[in-house]
């Protein structure tokens, strides 16, 4: 849709403001008549004018004061000046016009083509300027109404499910009922899906939104990955995963955080990994100034599923879990890395293995994070 663009033209002679007015006469464009400078103030207060041509000699406050006054407002300051004269060239009166704060200074009689030029340039800076508004617009209210889903999901979603968890738990410890335990089982497993796709949305909603809130300490990562481990041991004892650390290990981390990404990818590892070999996780720290963290695994994943495998919402025919999640696990993960000044990588080749790879700088770095490449952004939450 066509917006109308305003032009504020000061002349204190009539015949010159209906000349220029016919000069740049056109649907999109709206002339703000004003005689004086007082007037032209006036004018700004309440417009929003994407150029101001000013005629120099003008008496009261000529087109230099009026330049000055603009310049002195926020409001004004920003709005391009172009001044109109019918006197003789001269530098000084060219240099003050500039310094007064003019785009640019023609005199009289100019050349129609190039003041129409001039105009459209203005012009369309001011259509992209509307339109950048009206994104920035559109983008506040997806904001608001993320952070409205995110107090559902904190609050109106959590509730309800934590109760239908506990009674399903419930219903597996009181009733001997082999159909009933079977049915409670079955509640108490969808539901714990259901509240980790919880917990990932809630995730990757303070991640777009940048509340994301880190809580650093120093930790050591070797203890924080055995404790990852353990959790994976079968109960009969069998160790399906090989831990392996060399260096200082210690540095300050978010230990909830990286808990969360070391269990997402050895889940991954045990859950798409061939049986093959076992899993094998390797804590680096002989860098003085950052921790590796490398999780193996026996298997490869296809060059068309690597390109893209750090995507939110990735959907693909090679998921072995029959599409139960969402898709955020190793985008999340990323992005918590990523919180932490750190980098994440895959490589998966001819080898018959697939790496996944952290680095982490050893000190906490406080600041914000670089933005993610363009292609990782192109999406809608």
């Amino acid at each position: 849709m066509s917006r109308t663009v305003k032009i504020l033209v000061v002349d204190d002679i009539e015949q010159n403001i209906v000349a220029l007015e016919a000069l740049v006469a056109r649907p999109d464009l709206e002339l703000l008549r004003a005689y004086s400078g007082a007037e032209a103030l006036e004018l700004l207060l309440d417009n929003d004018v994407a150029l101001a041509l000013v005629d120099v000699q003008m008496p009261g406050m000529d087109g230099f004061e009026l330049a000055e006054f603009m310049r002195g407002s926020p409001r004004t300051r920003h709005v391009p000046i172009i001044f109109l004269t019918a006197t003789d060239r001269n530098t000084h009166r060219t240099f003050r016009g500039y310094e007064a704060g003019a785009v640019d200074f023609l005199y009289k009689p100019f050349d129609p083509h190039i003041l129409r030029s001039k105009i459209e340039v203005f012009v369309q800076l001011q259509h992209q300027k509307l339109q950048l508004a009206e994104q920035l617009d559109t983008m506040t209210q997806l904001l608001r109404t993320n952070e409205m889903f995110v107090a559902v999901l904190g609050h109106d979603l959590r509730n309800p499910l934590s109760a239908i968890v506990n009674t399903a738990e419930v219903l597996l410890q009181v009733s001997a009922e082999p159909r009933v335990k079977t049915a409670a089982a079955r509640i108490r497993n969808s539901g714990g899906r259901m509240s980790r796709m919880v917990d990932q949305l809630l995730d990757i909603a303070r991640v777009r939104s940048g509340r994301l809130e880190l809580s650093p300490e120093r930790i050591d990562l070797t203890v924080l990955c055995e404790h990852i481990v353990e959790e994976f041991e079968l109960p009969e004892g069998e160790r399906r995963v090989e831990l392996a650390y060399t260096g200082d290990t210690f540095g300050e981390w978010d230990a909830d955080r990286l808990s969360q990404v070391v269990s997402n990818l050895v889940g991954n590892a045990l859950q798409h990994g061939t049986a093959d070999e076992g899993i094998s996780v390797k804590v680096d720290g002989t860098d003085a100034d950052s921790v590796k963290i490398a999780i193996r695994n026996a298997g490869t994943i296809p060059a068309e599923v690597q390109a893209n495998i750090f995507q939110p919402f990735n959907f693909t025919k090679f998921r072995r879990d029959g599409g139960k999640g969402l898709g955020l696990g190793l985008y999340i993960a990323k992005e918590l890395v990523r919180s932490h000044h750190g980098e994440m990588s895959v490589c998966s080749d001819t080898t018959g293995h697939t790496v996944f790879t952290i680095h982490l700088p050893r000190h906490f770095v406080h600041g914000p994070v670089d933005e993610p490449a363009q292609a990782e952004k192109q999406w809608v939450f």
